[in-house]
């Protein structure tokens, strides 16, 4: 044993550092202090590195509602009485029945007349004498979840039913003094002659059942978003009057017999106006989508005037660059299916005819004169 020492010395120290070298590379990662990465925790990494924009580039901005084109159609003239105009681009012109309402139109209406507007969504308003609305937004798609549309009223008596906007999206009615938000229902605005944010005349709100009977709801703000009350019972209404500290208050509306009498006149126009608009939407919608075929006929390649046969009948006689079809109407055919051109015009092939030399001799100009033969011929 004394003479295999030396070689069993070596061994030991061979597999003592060994295991050392094994235990410092198990122990590794825990002395960085890192705990293991796993596959998750890694592909959460990424998303939140794909989610982060690089430095120096804007985040994309999230994409909002289309909004109108300036030259597209928002609405439709449903019904008028009187005379009324729209204030358009700075010029005022006069409103015609059926006639497009566009993004940002003011619209007024004269003594003694009323005016009938229904919108693509079938929101429809009436305008009583001597009042003016602005259409100050409108977003409509549909089908979609973020329409939305804003209502100025600034003066006069006007009577509204929601549709497709208010029951998808947002739907507001501002006045001088209080700010609506319409949750598909029948209303009624009152804005007295000189109503503005400092004075203090009294606008009316009022809510009316729609026509299937249902009742909605109208929220009630001020002018700077705070909420005034809500109304949710038919032939209920709220008076917006000067409150404390400079502020406005929703006042409970007692509407007496003959209010809810004229009342319900405005009501049964709105919603006539609303069924004869919806009719003046549509039929204007396909008007512009038939448009282009319209008003251009010849943009249709198959109807361009050419040499196709018309009605049926062969082309005319004698046209040149129009050469007659090989079997004319009404006339036996006498020549074979492939032949081209028309018998009679000149440098037309004509079959069956080589073997007849002399009807292809082109007759002599000056003809000799009858019984005197020519010279040299006796």
């Amino acid at each position: 044993m004394t003479r295999q020492f030396p070689f069993v010395l070596p061994l030991l120290v061979c597999l003592m550092l060994g295991g050392t070298a094994n235990a410092l590379a198990v122990a590794a990662p825990v002395e960085t202090g890192h705990a293991p990465v796993g596959p998750d925790a890694m592909f959460g990494v990424m998303r939140l590195a794909q989610a982060q924009p690089a430095q120096g580039q804007t985040p994309a901005a999230v994409p909002s509602p289309a909004q109108p084109a300036a030259d597209e159609p928002i609405g439709n003239v449903a019904t008028l009485t009187g005379s009324a105009t729209v204030t358009r681009n700075n010029t005022s012109t006069p409103l015609k029945l059926k006639d497009d309402i566009f993004l940002n139109d003011v619209l007024q209406t004269s003594a003694n007349s009323t005016l009938g507007v229904t919108f693509n969504d079938a929101t429809t308003f009436n305008l009583t004498a001597n009042a003016n609305i602005t259409v100050d937004n409108f977003v409509y798609e549909d089908g979609g979840k973020q329409n939305s549309a804003l209502f100025d009223v600034a003066r006069g008596t006007v009577a509204f039913v929601a549709a497709a906007v208010a029951k998808t999206g947002d739907m507001k009615i501002s006045t001088p003094t209080a700010t609506l938000g319409i949750r598909g229902t029948t209303g009624l605005v009152e804005v007295p002659e000189g109503a503005s944010a400092g004075r203090a005349n009294n606008v009316a709100i009022k809510l009316y059942p729609d026509a299937d009977g249902r009742v909605g709801r109208i929220e009630v703000n001020d002018r700077a978003g705070a909420r005034l009350g809500f109304l949710t019972q038919g032939a209920s209404g709220f008076t917006i009057r000067p409150g404390a500290g400079a502020r406005f208050a929703a006042v409970p509306l007692v509407i007496s017999p003959q209010q809810a009498l004229r009342d319900q006149g405005f009501v049964r126009q709105v919603h006539a106006a609303q069924t004869l608009g919806r009719q003046i939407v549509t039929q204007r919608r396909i008007q512009r989508l038939q448009s282009p075929a319209r008003n251009n006929p010849g943009a249709n390649p198959a109807r361009r005037p050419g040499p196709q046969k018309q009605n049926g009948l062969p082309q005319r006689p004698g046209s040149p660059q129009q050469p007659a079809p090989p079997n004319r109407p009404g006339r036996p055919s006498q020549q074979s299916p492939d032949l081209h051109g028309q018998p009679g015009v000149p440098g037309a092939p004509r079959p069956g005819l080589q073997n007849r030399p002399g009807l292809q001799k082109v007759r002599p100009a000056s003809p000799a004169p009858k019984g005197k033969p020519p010279k040299g011929k006796r």
